[in-house]
């Protein structure tokens, strides 16, 4: 117990100091701002040598070993305190049965057994110590005290030992005891006897071990120090002292740490809740919380007043450890506020303080305590005079300190520090204003706080001086010099501060033009409750004449709309013209017209002239400016920005008033700029351009002159003047300079939504479709790049190429090798031409002569070296195909041959990193193709049908383009070069460009991947149609007999077209019949005609059945063509296989006659398609007589004509065909099947994988109608035979398969695509299907549930009433078999 002691000791703390100002201020009150007058019994040194003095005494008169026996009393052998640590000591039996009975008792309690242990050890410890009477003055504890302590830490022993007990819970519990003895009443266990007991025991111990000597008058000193028996209440003991477990020293190191601190506010809670509650006298927390308050205020005061002015911001409540304000606020409840205060003023009077508690201390006092403004105040009050009656240093100090403090929080619970410096020293009645004397002593100690004070606070002694008499005036003038010099220092000007900023915000300072607002919104407010002239406003005219002027009344006069009736910020600037306070302009009259004036209307009583003319005016006087280079730098750009006050009108304006001044402005900008470079080439004008075009191009201007510059690009471009060409390129050079700082322009139209530079905006509206369109392109392109070569920035290679769009440099290419054959040839190196912006500024322009001579520039053609202005045979493609060749400048031949210079001469044999091809003819065409697809497919020139050509908008597109097209097609296929174009490991490359194109595409089944999908197919049959029918079908293999190669074009049909037929299970003629004059071509060119045909024929039937159901639809159309040619070029029959189409389609028509029905020929998919066909094209209600005409071995027939009328039934839910007609056929046809009795289920369960009829049945029906199967099946429930179909074992399967399907269509959104009014709804149809299901499903016999779970674990939570009787019928003990009737025959 005595190690524990010693480093348990707290280091010796000096005693309150007698009472009396003067020793109160000497020892414990700072006498300055960069130091403090040092105590002189209490030192860093002095309490050092205390506490070692202390440890020196206690370690000379304390034995472990003896501490319980002291002098007197038989030798305890067995009690060593060191062996409470010892985790080998054994223990005896009854200690293990203790320790048995503490774990049951801990079980059944439900704590754990350590705290148990703990407290219960605790408990025994104070009831020895108090079970014996009047102690004797020679021993601590008697002989019998010492037996029971000895066995108890025996039993301690032991619970250590076994983990059982808790040493944290131990000193806790014995910290409460000595908690409760400390401040419980003398009437509660003998706390003046335990007192006195301590007290007067421990004197004897330092006694009995040698004489009295020096120390031990240190030891009773001590002593008498830590239990001074004093008179209170009833004459009970007090502690003057700090006890060593209350010590606030932690909490407060707790709080830069953030360990302990929970532990120290869980100590003063237990005061507060477990031992203050009815244990103790009223006063005894008071006494325990105010010693709590001030361990906390005087703990470690290291900090400076100097640190606390610079830091104190940081001190505010917000930033304060939450722990640290939650002590506060328990003090705050068990103190009053007027106690509080007291005491807080008590503490800084008469002890060295901790700046920062006690600043926080008093943030938290005037956030929490609602008294708290008034106490500070009166507080501050009295320091104040205090501090100015006798020139006390301290309380000046401490007044500033807990004003900003209390200010820093907020004008909610306290005024800001301008408002409290201002009432405190800006009138006669301050405590300032009673002799020189106080003044001196003021401004000193102003002086003194400017090297660490925040900008904030120095400037409120400038905006707000103290009220000096004349003769003294010397003295502010020095401190604000002071003050300015030191601000200048900081970087922050006074005179951009605000007329109503809070100086006691711990915010930084703001931007003049933010603040500026502010104040101009606050000063309305005022004006609109005075009536006046807010007198921050006055003052700032003539004190701060410099923010007033530059940030104050642009701010107030910012352009608006003006209200018919005057408002409050119309009044304000009345109020201040009248009083001269305001230089207010014509530009405000101009800037702010009334709502709906039009151009020529006055704006104001004031203004007289029309709203453009000022605007106008200063243009002109910038133009006149312009040439005198004199004045670059000075006037012309002040009235350049005076063009900016027009702008935010032209956004408020009408139409017509937008138009108006965006001409305005861009016409000064074109004049000026043909007025600058008569006399001076750009790179000598300066920067006045530049200045123009961003004063222009301000966020509110900008979209009204992009509006207006589109409308002159787009559709005025060839009308415009020379004049307004150069400006406009000159323009578009600037904006491409400053492109990182212009915003994106969105472009919804032509061709999909997109984001664009301003520079390439600009470009994209330069189109050349005509021949003057294209004129105008080349003069904007010619001006903007020469205009740039010009400027001073052509000599910095990154700012060149910013500035220029490589469109626009692409564009002029193009045209330049269209209209002039010199640049088609590269200029020889020995050209040095110069720059051709003179003369494009002469009155006559020489354009032709202009361009050559910028093409021929040699700084012009190294710019074309780089990469990104390279003109590659995809960006020649794509600029040809917007050329309409009805109104080209050029002639049909003159466009042919300088098709074939760009094709074969200049891009073809073009390397591919320059941009060309290679070489490879096969690439050139692949890259035509891809480009046309992507011109078909852009909003601006879509629009193929069947029938329809390449448009562009309304107007058509370069066709010539895709007869190049064509012609290099046909040398690919019988040129040199035919070899690469269908090789049998790449396929046509046509095929492969598509195969690229569809694999880029989003798939699925939603409405937008369909449409996109859908319209991508359209232009590759567009596309194919106007190629050569070889394409489809190649040419015969030079081993015979063998078919023409067609996998490339069947795998398009399988895979892609087969999903897009509008006709069911046929495509379209076009694509039919292209396909069969392929066929007649390969047969031209094979040595057995009819061998080749049916070879490619009797492929179609397992790879391609859909080209053949094409043929049987289309036959009345077909047929004719197909024999002349035949007949004309091999002069035979035709082909067997033809032969057989010729008989399937008379098959079909002779069934549907009265007469006799010929054979139906093989196979039987193909009489019944031409059937089907038939049965449509005859437009028949009922075939049921013509039905029982087939013969009854043709089941293969009718089943395949029941899955085409299937088809035909979802063909007419999804195009417009009589779905009462499809529905009334395919119902008649199942009749028919079912009266034969022929299995028909297998049709909703076709596979790819089987083979046979499946494989050719599900290529013949598009994806969609195959998904929307239980949508049929479904429709014709009401013609089930349904005691047929309970007899067949796949029938459930399929019904439940089918209606699982359905209502994932239902759920997928895809029936209301199919479905029509007169079928009711998609609901309707899926609740019948849900009760045929269960009404079936109990009829249904058990082998008909047969893989039935695996079918509902992959959809059977669709339906869980469904599902779940299906499953509970399928573990049905009993079989329904027994309840059908026997099949006796």
């Amino acid at each position: 117990m005595g190690t524990v002691s010693r480093l348990t000791c707290p280091p010796y703390k000096h005693t309150k100091p007698d009472s009396g100002k003067t020793q109160a201020r000497s020892g414990g009150r700072p006498r300055g701002l960069a130091g403090r007058v040092k105590r002189q019994l209490h030192g860093p040194g002095r309490e050092h040598k205390l506490q070692e003095s202390a440890v020196r005494l206690l370690r000379r008169h304390l034995n472990l070993n003896d501490l319980l026996l002291e002098v007197e009393g038989p030798a305890c052998k067995t009690l060593c305190l060191h062996q409470l640590v010892d985790p080998e000591a054994s223990a005896d039996l009854s200690s293990s049965l203790i320790g048995s009975a503490l774990r049951d008792q801990a079980s059944r309690l439900g704590v754990p057994v350590a705290v148990l242990s703990s407290r219960t050890v605790a408990s025994s410890i104070v009831q020895i110590c108090a079970s014996s009477g009047e102690p004797s003055h020679r021993v601590l504890l008697n002989a019998e005290q010492r037996k029971k302590l000895s066995s108890l830490l025996e039993v301690a022993q032991y619970l250590l030992a076994h983990s059982m007990f808790s040493r944290s819970s131990f000193c806790e519990e014995l910290w409460e005891v000595q908690v409760s003895w400390t401040l419980k009443g003398p009437d509660r266990y003998g706390t003046m006897a335990t007192v006195a007991w301590l007290f007067r025991d421990l004197c004897l111990l330092c006694e009995q071990m040698e004489a009295s000597t020096l120390h031990t008058e240190i030891a009773r000193a001590m002593l008498s120090g830590k239990f001074t028996p004093g008179l209170g209440p009833r004459g009970s003991m007090q502690p003057s002292g700090q006890s060593p477990l209350l010590s606030c020293g932690g909490v407060c190191d707790a709080v830069s740490t953030a360990g302990d601190f929970p532990y120290c506010v869980r100590r003063v809670g237990v005061l507060c809740g477990r031992t203050c509650g009815g244990m103790i006298s009223a006063d005894a927390p008071k006494r325990f919380y105010s010693h709590t308050l001030t361990q906390v205020l005087t703990h470690k005061p290291v900090l400076r007043v100097s640190d606390a002015v610079q830091m104190q911001r940081e001190w505010s409540f917000a930033k304060t450890h939450r722990l640290l304000t939650s002590l506060y606020r328990r003090v705050g409840v068990i103190l009053r506020p007027e106690e509080l205060v007291g005491h807080l003023q008590e503490v800084l009077e008469t002890h060295e303080v901790n700046w920062r508690h006690v600043l926080s201390c008093v943030s938290t006092l005037v956030i929490c305590l609602p008294e708290a403004q008034r106490l500070v105040k009166d507080w501050v009050a009295r320091l104040l005079a205090r501090a100015f009656e006798s020139c006390d240093l301290d309380s000046m100090v401490t007044a500033f300190l807990v004003v900003r403090q209390a200010a820093l929080e907020g004008p909610s619970v306290f005024p800001s520090y301008s408002d409290w410096f201002q009432a405190s020293f800006g009138n006669t009645r301050g405590f300032h204003s009673g002799s020189k004397k106080t003044l001196v002593f003021l401004f000193k100690f102003l002086s003194d706080l400017v090297p660490f004070e925040a900008p904030r606070y120095l400037q409120v002694p400038i905006l707000h001086p103290p009220l000096v008499p004349s003769k003294y005036r010397s003295l502010l003038t020095d401190y604000v010099a002071l003050a300015r010099t030191r601000l200048a220092d900081l970087k922050v000007s006074v005179e951009n501060m605000g007329l109503y900023e809070d100086l006691s915000s711990a915010r930084d300072i703001a931007e003049p033009h933010s603040q500026a607002h502010q104040d101009v919104e606050k000063a309305i407010t005022v004006f609109e409750h005075t009536g006046k002239i807010p007198v921050a406003v006055m003052e700032a005219s003539i004190f701060r004449r410099p923010y007033y002027v530059s940030h104050f009344l642009p701010a107030l006069l910012t352009p608006r709309v003006l209200p018919r009736t005057p408002d409050s910020r119309a009044a304000l600037i009345e109020s201040l013209k009248r009083y001269a306070r305001t230089p207010v302009s014509r530009r405000w009259c101009v800037s702010c017209p009334l709502p709906g004036a039009a151009p020529g209307v006055k704006g104001d009583a004031g203004c007289a002239e029309e709203p453009l003319g000022p605007l106008a005016a200063a243009l002109r006087e910038l133009r006149a400016a312009m040439t005198d280079p004199s004045q670059y730098d000075g006037e012309d750009l002040a009235v350049g920005s005076t063009v900016c006050s027009g702008c935010p009108w032209a956004q408020r304006a009408s139409s017509r008033g937008q138009s108006a001044v965006a001409d305005l402005l861009l016409t000064s900008f074109c004049q000026n700029l043909i007025a600058a470079s008569s006399f001076t080439p750009p790179d000598r004008q300066g920067p006045w351009a530049a200045h123009f075009v961003t004063t222009m191009c301000g966020r509110r201007a900008l979209p009204v002159l992009l509006t207006r510059l589109c409308q002159l690009l787009r559709h005025q471009g060839p009308s415009l003047s020379a004049s307004h060409v150069l400006g406009l390129a000159a323009l578009v050079v600037h904006l491409g300079e400053s492109r990182s700082a212009l915003p994106a322009v969105h472009v919804s139209s032509p061709g999909p939504a997109r984001s664009l530079p301003i520079p390439e905006f600009f470009s994209s509206l330069l189109t050349f479709g005509t021949a003057e369109t294209l004129l105008f392109c080349l003069k904007v392109c010619t001006a903007a790049i020469s205009y740039s070569l010009c400027k001073p920035s052509s000599l910095s290679q990154g700012l060149l190429y910013s500035s220029l769009s490589p469109a626009l440099v692409k564009k002029f290419q193009f045209i330049m090798c269209r209209l002039f054959s010199e640049a088609r040839e590269h200029p020889s190196q020995e050209d040095a031409a110069g720059l051709p912006w003179s003369l494009l500024c002469l009155p006559s322009t020489d354009l032709q002569g202009a361009a050559l001579c910028l093409w021929k520039q040699r700084t012009f053609q190294e710019l074309l070296k780089e990469k990104e202005f390279h003109l590659t045979y995809r960006d020649w493609l794509q600029l040809e195909l917007e050329i309409r060749p009805e109104l080209d400048s050029l002639s049909d031949t003159e466009r042919w041959d300088f098709h074939q210079w760009a094709i074969h001469e200049h891009f073809l044999p073009k390397p591919s990193a320059a941009g060309g091809c290679d070489g490879e003819l096969q690439t050139a065409c692949t890259v035509l193709v891809d480009v046309l697809i992507d011109f078909c497919q852009s909003l601006r020139s879509y629009n193929c049908s069947e029938n329809s050509d390449l448009v562009l908008g309304s107007c058509t597109g370069n066709r010539d383009i895709f007869f190049r097209l064509q012609e290099m097609a046909a040398d690919l296929e019988q040129g040199p070069a035919a070899s690469q174009s269908r090789s049998p490991s790449r396929g046509h490359f046509l095929f492969t460009v598509f195969r690229r194109r569809l694999q880029a595409l989003a798939s699925g089944w939603d409405v937008a991947a369909h449409l996109q999908r859908q319209r991508e197919l359209l232009v590759y049959k567009w596309i194919l149609l106007r190629l050569p029918p070889s394409v489809l079908v190649g040419s015969p293999q030079a081993k015979q007999p063998a078919a023409p190669d067609c996998t490339e074009f069947f795998h398009l049909v399988n895979s892609e077209l087969r999903n897009f037929c509008s006709y069911g299970s046929a495509l379209t003629y076009d694509i039919t019949v292209h396909f069969f004059r392929g066929l007649l071509n390969a047969c031209s060119q094979s040595s057995n005609p009819s061998l080749t045909a049916d070879l490619i024929l009797t492929v179609c039937q397992t790879e391609c059945p859909l080209v053949l159901t094409s043929a049987l639809l289309w036959w009345p159309r077909l047929e004719p063509e197909l024999r002349s040619r035949w007949t004309r070029c091999f002069q035979g029959p035709l082909p067997q296989e033809l032969q057989r189409l010729w008989e399937a389609q008379q098959f079909g028509r002779s069934c549907l006659s009265p007469d006799s029905t010929s054979p139906p020929p093989g196979p039987a998919w193909v009489s019944a398609a031409a059937l089907h066909f038939a049965i449509q094209q005859a437009g028949k209600n009922s075939i049921k007589s013509q039905l029982e005409k087939l013969d009854c071995q043709r089941e293969e027939l009718l089943l395949v004509l029941f899955f085409f009328s299937l088809m035909g039934l979802l063909s007419s839910y999804l195009t417009p065909h009589s779905r009462h007609q499809a529905l009334d056929i395919c119902a008649e046809v199942l009749g028919c099947l079912e009266k034969r009795k022929i299995p028909w289920l297998v049709l909703f369960q076709l596979t790819e994988t089987e083979g046979g009829l499946g494989h050719v049945l599900l290529r013949l029906a598009p994806d969609p109608y195959v998904r929307l199967l239980p949508f049929a099946f479904y429709s014709l429930l009401s013609y089930f035979d349904e005691d047929a179909l309970m007899r067949e074992d796949a029938f459930l399967r399929v019904a439940v398969d089918m209606y699982l399907k359905l209502i994932c269509l239902f759920v997928a959104g895809e029936t209301s695509l199919s479905w029509h009014s007169e079928q009711g709804d998609p609901v309707g149809l899926i609740t019948k299907a849900r009760h045929f299901l269960l009404q079936s499903i109990p009829r249904c016999p058990k082998k008909s549930f047969s893989n039935m779970a695996e079918l509902l674990a992959t959809s059977g939570d669709c339906d869980p009433e469904v599902s779940a009787a299906l499953l509970s019928r399928q573990q049905a003990v009993p079989d329904a078999d027994l309840y059908q009737e026997p099949h006796l025959f």
